[in-house]
């Protein structure tokens, strides 16, 4: 199998995955292994190409924007849960010492005695 090959099943498998798969820790790491395997696969695919390359290389073409559409939708689903645990976190820390955030900008100094 070519390096051109492989690189459109890895990408296929990468598109399935964040398709289908539900378990986000796994997907995460599965996502990690398949696009460091692709990066490994571009760098080893050289010119000149058959026909079957060619039309290979237009289905990728066609697959990029897709992968690309995918991997924001998980990135901003994980900027979306992590900025939620922090207002979460945020709030415990509020809840458990209530007076950490008062601020004491004004005072007043009674001169009398």
């Amino acid at each position: 199998m070519s390096a051109l090959q492989s690189y459109y099943q890895v990408t296929l498998d990468l598109i399935r995955l964040l398709q289908n798969e539900t378990d986000r820790d796994k997907k995460i790491q599965q996502t990690d292994e398949l696009l460091n395997q692709r990066e490994v696969l571009m760098n080893s695919i050289k010119p000149p190409y058959n026909d079957s390359e060619n039309e290979m290389g237009a289905q990728l073409l066609k697959l990029e924007p897709v992968l690309s559409q995918l991997l924001k939708k998980e990135k901003l689903e994980i900027q979306k849960d992590l900025k939620e645990l922090s207002k979460k976190k945020e709030s415990t820390n509020k809840y458990t010492n209530p007076y950490a955030s008062v601020q004491t900008d004004g005072m007043f100094y009674d001169k009398r005695n």
